[in-house]
């Protein structure tokens, strides 16, 4: 199912002898060994040698390795040197710092910072809500994490987390036009991270958690909300969720079901899965059976930490117990966020027809989305190199956008809602099909269509700061 893709991809310096077949020995040789030629340039001719340079995908770090060593076995020819280009790009950090006002002479430096600095500061000294309107407070998200669950890494700690949370900031500014820096804390005390957060808000105009293991995310993100005055947003969970539910707003109306007549399985109770879960009800199904590592969730079963009983207690009207296998059974949706390879075609086929499967494990999803794709009218993956990719980009550089227009000192699942709803009306009437239920994260219309949804529920909730109703409402 893996196919090389530019997440390992490589390129190679190779000395060659200039003969008329250099080039598609070398090229012949990449093939053979299985990686994907992306570029092939010339740096050097001589009458004696020639220097190229030849990128190319591979599988992995071995398949890399292997796909050089290939190339160096050609009589006559070396491999100079190989780089690695995702390392490239990360080489000196992925984001920086860059001044939005001239500083070109005196006066320049006398209004932005000494002596005219002073009389912003007693400004806010006076009034602390002109913050968001005088400082980076209007336009700046923290992106925290201790490290302990990142992407399918796993607890690599914070240090490690880094490169993540560089890329996280890069996307808040490409898509959203919003300035993130990360903050990676050093601690998987739930206390100290609650303190740490805390007492560096005054920076940030929101907050992103990310990257933080179940079940001491929730806690967190709950104290945190109660803590401050600016939205805090858990991305494994509330990002996660609301494209989930964009995408099976779109994938029902391809198969022509209303939401209210479906039972819907999640595998996978964990942070994604729980707010899945919960947004999922403001949906009303007609069932959501949750499936955890121990089978079947429903009411009474032992063991079950509080965050568990809490989705048993809104879910599974019918007291189904069992395996995964017995879940799948006259479902009509499955949703996997869960472990690789859990389901079979046989599962698939045992659910009602025009069956919608969205096997969300990555790198390896819960089915092969070709098996699935048997028996399934739709089938959506947390894949790049399938279609229907349920990504988080599509949901929250557009919702901190709003929060931040909205100057919103909370969050709420009504936004949530508007959010997911927004993503899947940018999917046009005319462009919906089986393979396109979700836009490109690179569509221009999502994170504007996400931000206009926010700041319209935020003012209709009346959680705008004061002075922010008009403008934002306006700017929508």
């Amino acid at each position: 199912m893996a196919v090389p893709g530019p997440g390992y991809s490589i390129t190679m310096r190779i000395a060659a002898p200039p003969s008329a077949s250099a080039a598609g020995d070398l090229t012949s040789a990449v093939g053979r060994a299985g990686g994907v030629i992306t570029a092939f340039d010339v740096v050097e001719s001589a009458a004696g040698l020639m220097v190229v340079d030849l990128s190319a995908n591979a599988l992995s770090a071995d398949h890399a390795d292997e796909i050089t060593e290939a190339v160096n076995a050609l009589p006559g020819v070396e491999v100079r040197k190989v780089s690695d280009r995702t390392f490239l790009v990360h080489l000196g950090g992925k984001i920086e710092v860059t001044s939005k006002v001239p500083l070109r002479n005196r006066d320049d430096l006398s209004r932005a910072y000494t002596p005219g600095v002073a009389r912003v500061c007693m400004a806010i000294a006076k009034n602390p809500d002109d913050a968001r309107r005088l400082t980076i407070k209007r336009n700046t998200v923290a992106v925290v994490t201790d490290g302990t669950a990142v992407l399918g890494l796993g607890n690599i700690g914070p240090a490690a987390a880094l490169p993540v949370m560089e890329g996280k900031a890069a996307l808040f500014k490409k898509f959203g036009g919003v300035d993130a820096w990360p903050v990676c804390i050093d601690s998987t005390d739930t206390e100290e991270i609650i303190r740490t957060v805390q007492l560096i808000a005054p920076v940030y105009g929101g907050i992103n958690l990310e990257d933080i293991a179940a079940p001491r995310c929730f806690e967190i993100e709950r104290r945190l909300r109660e803590l401050l005055d600016i939205p805090v947003f858990h991305d494994d969970q509330h990002g996660t969720a609301i494209v989930v539910v964009a995408a099976l707003r779109n994938a029902l109306r391809v198969v022509h079901k209303d939401i209210r007549d479906c039972r819907i399985v999640v595998s996978g109770v964990g942070a994604a899965g729980n707010a899945i879960i919960r947004l999922l009800l403001h949906q009303v199904p007609a069932d959501i059976i949750a499936v955890d590592i121990r089978g079947i969730v429903y009411r009474g079963r032992e063991g079950m930490d509080p965050n568990l009983a809490e989705v048993a207690g809104k879910t599974n009207s019918s007291a189904l117990s069992g395996t995964i296998h017995d879940a799948m059974v006259g479902a009509d949706v499955f949703i996997g966020v869960s472990a690789p390879n859990i389901l079979t075609a046989a599962d698939i086929e045992r659910m009602n027809s025009d069956a919608i499967v969205f096997a969300l494990a990555n790198p390896d999803p819960e089915i092969d989305p070709l098996e699935a794709q048997q028996h399934a009218a739709v089938v959506a993956t947390g894949r790049s190199d399938f279609p229907n990719q349920i990504n988080n980009v599509l949901a929250f550089p557009g919702v901190f956008r709003g929060l931040l227009d909205a100057q919103a000192r909370m969050i709420t699942d009504e936004m949530l809602s508007a959010a997911a709803e927004a993503i899947a009306d940018v999917v046009a009437p005319d462009q919906l099909n089986a393979s396109y239920i979700v836009p490109s994260v690179f569509d221009e219309k999502v994170a504007k269509a996400v931000a206009r949804a926010v700041v319209a529920a935020a003012r209709d909730g009346h959680h705008m700061a004061g002075g922010a109703k008009e403008s934002a409402a306006a700017g929508a």
